[in-house]
């Protein structure tokens, strides 16, 4: 009896899943805003609250995590990460600063403590690749000046994660100093070293992995990336981070082959941690932090624009690419949840998750918007401006006498 209920609610979740997918399809929008609400309601305090097939889900989620990272690594070789570190770390600078204090600042005055401000300064700080991906290409823009750009500014903040994640979870297992410290210290030693290999022995780690047999990809890949991240979690580095590095390490013919396969996968579960997040928030505790959650989004979302407007600019796009730039990068979404769904098991501060999830909601909305309508805007704007301050010419008056013209010496007589 038990497994048919189980049954019976997993293939519910699926199947609704599909249909919302079906629906933000047609809209032309993300899907992770609908999926979040999903969660609202399936979980505690919703419409109908599930019971069998909760813990499933959970480990669904878990999967959907590190699917995440190692299709977001796969993008990427080991080579670019260490081009961009080495070229755009000032932007990656600047777009912490902008991006991580107004969630560190909002935690504290609202009284929450240092832990729960470093994680809500990673909530607010990291964009979203996969709905900014999904953004440039439904708008055509792959293929502009700016897109570079956008794509180094993602590639440090996924590079930052490697060290962000083993930081918070010290942080909210509690451990001193002493420990957090050596956990920080064994996670970079495991970066570093991935992405030694990974630049020195790419090729032979495909080679490796590489089948002609879709199916014996599929297993050896998706083996290989659960085994790492479950050792990285083990050392206290994090499975996603583990993942991540995986991903990096892939290159060439094995990592289209593996992103083909492992799309579909991804999507599943990804989908499946977005209900799964929604469904540890209780509704009832949203409205009360809809307003704060606002306010940080618009805070947010213009320091985003600045941070995508002076990036370009220090790589000599035009004014329309700066614009674009800045409005392309407003959206947060996936690593926003993950931060926070690990702040909400560790049970810190009950309002965090609420917040994330409307803080998430708005501006998985309002990120498409701004990336389409941002450089017009400003560009209208500067014209209204410009006409406004325009100097008025007064008509020039009319001659009081009208001059005969005085006929040459030569032409007289």
């Amino acid at each position: 009896m038990h497994s048919a209920v189980f049954l019976i609610e997993f293939g519910a979740i699926i199947l609704g899943l599909g249909l919302l997918g079906r629906v933000a399809g047609r809209l032309k929008f993300s899907p992770i805003p609908l999926y979040l609400l999903a969660g609202l309601a399936f979980g505690t305090g919703g419409l109908l609250p599930l019971g069998a097939s909760e813990e499933f889900v959970a480990i669904g989620a878990e999967i959907g995590v590190i699917l995440l990272l190692l299709m977001l690594g796969l993008e990427y070789t080991a080579t670019d990460l260490v081009s961009n570190l080495k070229t755009q770390y000032p932007a990656g600078l600047v777009d912490f600063t902008l991006n991580a204090l107004p969630g560190a600042a909002a935690a504290l005055l609202m009284g929450w403590g240092p832990v729960a401000a470093v994680v809500l300064a990673g909530v607010t700080w990291i964009s979203s690749s996969g709905v900014i991906a999904k953004v440039m290409g439904d708008l055509g823009r792959v293929g502009n000046r700016e897109t570079p750009v956008i794509l180094s500014i993602l590639v440090l903040e996924d590079l930052a994660m490697a060290v962000y994640l083993p930081i918070i979870t010290a942080l909210l297992a509690g451990v001193s100093l002493a420990a957090g410290s050596l956990t920080l210290a064994i996670a970079l030693f495991v970066a570093g070293a991935v992405l030694f290999v990974a630049v020195r022995y790419g090729r032979v780690i495909s080679r490796f992995v590489s089948s002609d047999d879709p199916e014996k990809l599929l297993l050896v890949v998706l083996g290989l990336t659960l085994l790492v991240a479950g050792i990285a979690q083990q050392l206290q580095v994090s499975a996603a981070v583990g993942a991540f590095l995986v991903g990096i390490a892939l290159s060439g013919e094995v990592a289209e082959g593996t992103h083909t396969l492992l799309s579909p996968l991804r999507d599943l579960f990804a989908a499946v941690f977005f209900v799964f997040f929604g469904l540890h928030t209780d509704p009832a505790s949203i409205p009360p932090v809809l307003l704060p959650a606002l306010a940080l989004a618009v805070v947010t979302a213009g320091t985003k624009i600045a941070t995508g407007y002076w990036a370009a600019r220090r790589a000599g796009i035009g004014v329309k690419g700066r614009w674009r730039a800045g409005g392309t990068l407003v959206a947060r979404g996936e690593f926003s949840i993950v931060i926070a769904g690990l702040a909400v098991t560790a049970g810190i501060e009950p309002a965090l998750g609420p917040l994330a999830t409307a803080y998430v909601l708005i501006l998985v909305i309002v990120g498409p918007l701004t990336a389409r309508y941002t450089q017009p805007l400003a560009a209208w704007t500067a014209t209204r401006l410009a006409a406004r301050h325009m100097p008025t010419r007064a008509p020039a008056a009319p001659p009081e006498h009208e001059s005969v013209p005085t006929q040459p010496a030569s032409d007289r007589g």
